[in-house]
């Protein structure tokens, strides 16, 4: 059964979860992806044959969309690869997703590492 998951990253960190969504583009292929603008863009053009929807720019309310929509109920797991050395302008977002994602408890990861341990402990095989 597919599931609704959402994949975001910081400009320095798009390449990575892009080449990470290539590795696991078996796995992603069945399911329903949600990114944010600017990522969504950078996942399509290293992994064109996934279906990826996209909302509004990190900046321009898309962290919060995706949050209105875990809190709806309508995303069921969150890969998130942050920039741990930058500052980001819209850092208040990015922590109201964290938070909504903790309340409802969705499955996240903010690494290559974590994803991968999400993916091997069966979240994508549904």
């Amino acid at each position: 059964m597919p599931i609704t998951l959402a994949l975001v990253a910081h400009d320095r960190m798009k390449p990575a979860l892009a080449e990470w969504a290539a590795r696991h583009a078996a796995e992603l292929a069945p399911h329903r992806i949600i990114g944010t603008a600017t990522t969504g863009g950078v996942l399509r053009e290293r992994n064109p044959a996934l279906d990826i929807r996209t909302v509004k720019s990190g900046p321009l309310g898309g962290d919060q969309q995706i949050g209105g929509m875990i809190a709806e109920g309508e995303i069921e797991a969150l890969i998130f690869f942050p920039d741990p050395l930058a500052p980001q302008a819209h850092d208040v977002d990015v922590k109201a997703l964290l938070r909504i994602a903790l309340v409802y408890d969705v499955p996240c990861a903010f690494s290559p590492a974590t994803a991968d341990l999400l993916v091997a402990g069966g979240l994508l095989r549904r």
